[in-house]
Order: C-alpha cells, then structure tokens, then sequence
C-alpha cells in the first residue's frame, strides 16, 4: 500500500502542483510576516538597549493621548545638577529631544520623512550610546549651526553650508548645515537635527532651563537597578518617571509594537485568506482524483486492501503534499520577509538581511498549519475513496457519487445559515456597539460556513438562470457549457467557493466604506460651517506663528481655533474615562453647526465650564450643570462643570469618546506649549472663496507642512483615508482571486482528463477544436460568476449588518456601490476565461483517437 501510494502521489504531480501552490501561497505568509515581525522587533530591541542611558528621569505620563497636543513635556534642566551628585552616578546630562517640529530647506521643501516617521530636533550630545557619528564637517556651535544625518542629507539634496529653516513650538528660526551625521545603527526611518545644546533648549522648548528628560549612567560596579533606586529618592517621583535602560527600551517598543503588529496581523490576515481558499481547492483536488481513481480504488479493494488501508492511503498522498507545500512555503516566506526588509529601506528603515531572524516558532507554525489544513481539507475525500466497493472495478462509470442527493447538506445549511440570520439580525437591532459586533462576526462565520455547505443546492437554479442565454447565443456549445457546470454540483460548488470568499469579504467592505464616506459627508454638510480648515498635512500640530499669519491674510475674517488636550473624567457612576478633550475660541458657533440637547457655546466655553455629547452624558449619570472632576497631564487637576449636552449624533473620533468640549483658554491653562490643532476660517465681506484660496495659499507657501481646505477638500481627506483600507480589502480580493484562478483551473484540468474519452467522441462526430475551447471557456465563466454572484450576495448582507454597527457610533448613512459590485460580476467573467486558457487549449489539442480509446 505505501509503494502504491508514493507512485500515485507521483503520477499526479501536476495535478497536485496546483494544490501545493495554494498551501506554498498561505505558508509563504505566514512565515513571512511571523521572520519579518521578529526581525523588525530584534532590531529594535537591540537599538533601544544600546541607546538607552543606564538610567533616565522624564515626567510622568498619566495621561496618553492618541490625537497629539504639540506640547512638549519637560524637567528642570536643573535637575541634571542633582542627579550627578547622586553616588554612582558617573555623568549625568540634561537631554532635548522634540518631535513636534518642521524643518524646510531653502525653497520651502519639507526635509522630513513622507512615510510617517518623525522628524526629531535634538541637542548635540555625542556618548558612545549615540546612534549616530560625525563623519564631516564639524559640530553646531552656537545658535545659528545645525547638523542633518546623512540619510536625510542624501535623499533631500542637502549639503554642508545649505541653510534650513526650523517651524518649532516656540517660533521659528534658522540654521545653517554645519555637518552631517551617519548611522551606526539601524535607522528608524526619522530625520534628526542637532543643535547646539543651549541652543536646543531654548529654540526648541521656549527655555534653556527646561530639558526632555535627564540621562545618567552608572559608574563602575553599579547595576542599573541600584542607581535607578538612588536617583529615585532625590528626584519627586510623583513627578517624573524613573526608567533603567532595560525598562526604556520596553517603553520604546510598546510605541513601536502597534506599527509592527499592524503589518504583522495584516499579512497573516493575508495568510488566513489564503489558508481559507486553499482549503477549497485541496477538498475539490482530491475529490476529484478519488472520483476519476474510482476503479484502481476498486482494484485496490477488490485484491485484499481494506477500508482503513485505502483510508490511510489518500491521507498519505496529503501528507506529503502539506509537507513539500509547507516546506516550499517556509523557503518563500523566508523570500518574502527579505523582500519586505529591502521595501522598509524605501521608507527609511534601513534592516540589514543578515540580521534576519528565523525563531522556532516560525517553521513551527508554517508545518502545524500547512499540513494540518491539507490533512483536515483531505479527510473527507479520504473517507469517501474508503468507501469504494470492490465492485466499483467492474463498472464502466468512473465518476463515484453525482447522482447522491444533497438531503444532508440542505439540512445542515439550512441550521447553520438560520443561526448565521439571527446572528445578523439580532446585529442590526442591537443597541450595544460591542454586543452588535460580537453578533456581527458571529454572523459572518455561520452564514460563510452555510453558503459553503449548501453552495451545491444553488447550483442548478442559479446556473440555470446565469447560464440561460448561453444556448441562444452560443447554440449547442452554449447548452453543453451549461450542462457540464451543473453536472456535479458538489464540484461546481467547491470550486465556486474559492471565489466566493474574496468577493463576499470585498462586497462587504466596499459597502461598509461606501456607507463611511457618505455618512462623514453628511456630517461635514451638517456640522462644518467654515469657508476652509488649515490643518497640517498629517494632523500634526502647528506652532503660533502659523496662526498669527492666517489671521494676518488678507480677506480673512474670522479665524477660531482648535486645540487637543488628553484628559481624564471622573463620572457620578464611578467610572474614570481617560479620552481627548478639544478646546475652541469664542464664536465657533459661526463656523460649525452644532445641534443642543442643553445648554449653549457660550455656556460650555466658558471659563471653568465642559461640554459633552448628550449619550454619553446618559450613559454616565451627568447631567446639565453636574461637576465633575477632570485631570490633565503633569498631575493638573480641577472640576468643571457641565454647561452644555451635544446632540451631535456623529461619529467619535479616534481617541475621542464623550465629545468633551470646553473653552481654548482651559487648554492653554492646564496644557501649557500646546499648538493649535486646526483653523477654521471665514471669508471677510467683499472677499471670494476663490480669492481668499490664493491668499491663505500664498500665507501659507513657507509652512509646506499646512494646507487650507475648503468643505470639498476635507471630504476627499476623509474618503482618502477610507480608500486605505479598501485598497487593503482588495489586496486581499487579489490573492484570493489568485488561489481561486488556481482552484478553477484544477477542476477544469481535472474535469478535461475526466471527460477524455467524452471529449474524443465529441471532436469524432464534428466538434471543431474552437468550438470545444468555447465550450470549457464558458464552463468556466459560469462557473466563476456563479461564485461572484453568490460572494457579493453575501457581501452585501454582511456589509448592510457592518452599516448598522457603525450607525451605532453615529455613521447612518447606508450606500451600496452599484458600480464595483458591477465591475466585480465583469471581472469574474473575465477571470473564468483567463482560468481556461490552458485547459482548454489541452483539449483542444487532443489525438482524437486516442482519447476515445482512454480507459
């Protein structure tokens, strides 16, 4: 039995190749993103460890807020003085280090990174801890110097004695290159500046009494976690945290881990799709081999072999076939985490591929899941092949189980997809944000699971109805395409399936983001009354002098702004809701409408007053005129009281929950160096829109980094940052479509070689070589707009149920986009004529005679 199963394994080797391709597909990224992830998180740790000063006093950080402020939290650069004292401390030194910065070269160009990373303004401090090195020209020395890193310098054209203009917190100033530093470490991606350490203070931060943090290191035979204790008893620890190297590098890559888990759960959300498919093709593969090996299965039986052996015999063949899949897997994600290395160096971040790290866990994963599925998707095809009588050697048909009815199927569909429309039911009138989601995905699960399992129930009614017009077009040739599509629906539906995955996950998003994008436009429409926002490009903060040019600009009339503070709200039911307040000026009645519950503007932007959203206010017990007690950062705290309820009925930001409000002046009060966030601007009477466009465009040409958008603008931001995640979505619809190319080429392959001797007795009695690959080519295309058809169904169900989640967090707009889910139907036509190319050119190519003769 083992020699008659290796040779049967290697006899279909190129009809198993196409399986193997979907397991080498999953495989390759799932060890991908797993070797790209732990080498991105190595290299870091090692730079955080090597960089990190043995022991380092910042402030305290009560209160972390995702919708940055511009303020820079700082300690006394006095302090520097007493921790030096500290015994063994070997040197101590008051560090500068900002984020909140732009810096620009001669013709206003932004020398910053466009991909996301930071541009970091330091001082000058070189240890051997230092990323960097000088390797030309010579140290800053006074105000007016400044150096770049090389990184930087190379891919913005900048050289020694160019002059850069730095757009800092407390106002703007310039500096002249007066060297270039490289690093010695790996590169973060970020642009840095150095300054002269005087100079970094008080540019950078408004004072030269004021620093970032303070760095220590530890004299000899001190460990870190001795002098961590005796700096912590001179310094008020209430204050400013205390951190050894070990616990600051920790702190670094937390901040770093939500990027890399992003791009880590990305890819194996790619690898899933395609474990998912490929499912589908190994079940169909091996179901198919066993149909057309019926009568060897049958002379296997028929010479002594039991059930169990022949059993054993299919689940070997799938065990190799998962272990050269997830070898050949392993080896390409290896591959593909090196591509990924070599695409961050585009963005910046320069990883070296020697460094690549491939941990135990990753070859691991790549054999546990890429064997697994291939040995789960092939038992049930096992368990069939078992079942072949040894009669069945005898019988001239060698297609084993067409004609078996679906009755357990229906059945089985039919519990499953209620459950899956209760679940999606009970989605859409929930009241509960989480219990709606939870139901959500319950419901996606069941209802996928149902289609897949009833999918050869819809077969013959919906190719009936698809392939209808097939006879009248294409004549005998159409009505033979169609009969061969319904000729077995259990094959016809598997093959579908794969299809029907990627589009059904496509259908949904692309109506979740339709719905977004329409429901932020009706909130704009609704809420924004201003001629045009000035905002930085990505959201960033910008310093005063921005604001006091705006106001300046000719045909301006009204300028309001808007500033972030993180805060922290004790609630009368006993709940501590750390969020992010916005703070506005006087008049913003004049350029946003805001709909109250209670109160008014001028009530919630009074001195000592809050506003919030009327829900949430509910929600916690508050009520107009409560007070409640709130906390800014550097342990500032105070109450307020709640002078007006919202009821907005829109969509919280991100990191914004409650819709807390209050006047610019408690931002400014208890968030000291904060930058405004965004403008919102007013035309003067007598000005255009058009006019005061190129006026605030002029105003604005030396801060590259802001821009004006009028309503128009700020809509096509919002749709823009929606597009990012459908383009996502439709990476994945590209390697689903792969592996489901792959899947309708298999079965059409195998179909070809099962209808051999059919296929001779056709072109015996007149069928022309086009005609038949007309024939396989519409078979396929059938086949494929038969998944899409029943994908984007689905699709459209799950993203109706999605739209109701997202009304529950204020996004009520409904919007179904009739033009993908049309250009999806016609590219999986097209996508079923591609499929046939190569199968029905091999029937076509077919010695007549011989394929009569096949047994």
């Amino acid at each position: 039995m083992l020699k008659a199963t290796l040779r049967s394994f290697l006899a279909h080797k190129g009809r198993l190749l196409l399986s193997a391709l979907a397991i080498i597909l999953s495989m390759a990224f799932v060890a991908g993103s797993l070797i790209f992830s732990d080498t991105v998180t190595r290299t870091f740790d090692r730079l955080f460890h090597s960089t990190s000063a043995d022991v380092t006093v910042e402030p305290k950080q009560d209160l972390k807020s995702r919708v940055p402020t511009g303020a820079a939290e700082t300690v006394p650069a006095s302090l520097a003085a007493r921790v030096a004292k500290v015994d063994g401390v070997a040197s101590s030194h008051a560090d500068v280090s900002v984020q909140n910065i732009t810096v620009v070269d001669s013709r206003n160009k932004s020398v910053g990174p466009t991909t996301g990373a930071p541009t970091i303004a330091s001082d000058w401090y070189l240890t051997d801890r230092s990323p960097v090195k000088l390797t030309s020209g010579h140290a800053p020395q006074g105000g007016g110097e400044a150096l770049l890193d090389a990184d930087t310098a190379d891919k913005k054209h900048v050289k020694i004695g160019d002059t850069l203009t730095v757009l800092a917190q407390p106002g703007t100033f310039r500096v002249r290159v007066v060297g270039i530093a490289t690093f010695t470490t790996t590169n973060p991606g970020a642009a840095l500046v150095f300054l002269d350490p005087k100079t970094a203070a008080a540019q950078l931060l408004g004072s030269p009494d004021k620093a970032t943090s303070i760095q220590a290191n530890a004299a000899k035979g001190v460990s870190d976690a001795q002098l961590k204790s005796r700096v912590a008893a001179v310094v008020d620890t209430a204050a400013y945290d205390v951190k050894t190297a070990d616990e600051q590098a920790k702190s670094a890559a937390s901040d770093l881990g939500g990027f890399l888990d992003v791009i880590k759960y990305v890819m194996l959300g790619f690898a899933g799709i395609a474990v998912l498919v490929g499912i589908f093709l190994i079940v169909n593969t091996f179901s198919m081999l066993i149909a057309q090996r019926t009568r060897e299965l049958g002379l296997l039986r028929a010479l002594g072999a039991d059930r169990r052996q022949v059993r054993r015999s299919v689940l070997t063949e799938a065990l190799l076939l998962g272990l050269v899949g997830s070898t050949l897997g392993l080896a390409a994600g290896i591959g593909l985490a090196a591509g990924l290395i070599k695409l961050m160096s585009v963005f910046g971040m320069n990883l070296k591929t020697t460094e690549m790290v491939v941990g135990w866990g990753t070859p691991v994963a790549a054999y546990v899941v890429g064997v697994g599925v291939t040995f789960v998707a092939a038992y049930l095809p096992a368990r069939r092949a078992a079942a072949v009588s040894p009669m069945a050697a005898l019988a001239d048909a060698e297609i084993a189980g067409i004609g078996k009815p679906l009755r357990t199927r229906a059945i089985v569909g039919s519990v499953v997809g209620a459950l899956g429309a209760v679940a999606l039911v009970g989605c859409a009138t929930a009241t509960k944000t989480a219990s709606s989601a939870s139901l959500l995905g319950l419901g996606v699960v069941l209802t996928l699971i149902a289609t897949v399992i009833a999918g050869p129930l819809l077969v013959r009614p919906v190719i009936r109805v698809l392939g209808g017009a097939f006879p009248a077009l294409f004549g005998s040739i159409g009505r033979m395409s169609q009969r061969n599509a319904l000729r077995n629906p259990r094959r016809t539906g598997a093959t579908a399936a794969a299809l029907m995955v990627g589009l059904a996950l496509v259908g949904g998003m692309s109506v979740a983001s339709a719905s977004m994008s329409k429901s932020f436009d009706q909130q704009i429409d609704k809420t924004l009354g201003a001629d045009f926002i000035v905002q930085n490009t990505n959201f960033v903060p910008f310093n005063k002098e921005v604001t006091d040019k705006v106001r300046a600009t000719p045909g301006v009339g009204l300028v309001v702004r808007q500033r972030f503070a993180p805060v922290a709200v004790r609630l009368p039911d006993g709940k501590r809701i750390e969020t992010t307040a916005a703070g506005y000026d006087d008049k913003v009645d004049d350029v946003a409408h805001v709909t109250y519950a209670a109160g008014n503007t001028a009530a919630a932007l009074a001195g000592g007053s809050i506003g919030m959203d009327v829900k949430f206010a509910r929600k916690h017990g508050v009520r107009l005129g409560s007070t409640i007690p709130v906390e800014f950062p550097a342990g500032l705290r105070t109450e307020l009281k709640v002078g007006a309820l919202t009821d907005q009925d829109q969509a919280e930001g991100f990191g914004m929950q409650g819709g807390l409000f209050f006047g610019i002046a408690t931002v400014e009060k208890y968030v000291p160096g904060g930058q405004d966030s965004a403008l919102y601007v007013n035309k003067a009477s007598g000005t255009s829109a058009d006019q005061l466009r190129r006026n605030l465009e002029h105003t604005l040409k030396p801060y590259p980094q802001v821009q004006a958008r009028d309503q128009a603008d700020y809509k096509k931001l919002v749709h823009d940052q929606i597009a990012v995640l459908l383009y996502l979505v439709y990476a994945l619809l590209g390697l689903a479509i792969i592996i489901a190319v792959l899947g309708v080429v298999n079965t059409l392959a195998l179909s070809v070689v099962e209808r051999t001797r059919e296929i001779g007795l056709l072109r015996a009695i007149g069928l022309a070589r086009r005609q038949l690959r007309r024939m396989i080519r519409l078979e396929s295309v059938v086949i494929a707009v038969f998944g899409a058809v029943l994908g984007l169904a689905l699709g459209l169900v799950w993203g109706v149920c999605t739209q109701q989640v997202l009304a529950l967090q204020g996004m009520k707009a409904l919007a179904i986009p009739w033009t993908t889910i049309v250009a999806v139907v016609i590219g999986s036509a097209v996508v079923g004529i591609v499929a046939a190319l190569l199968p029905a050119l091999r029937a076509s190519r077919m010695n007549v005679l011989a394929a009569i003769a096949h047994e």
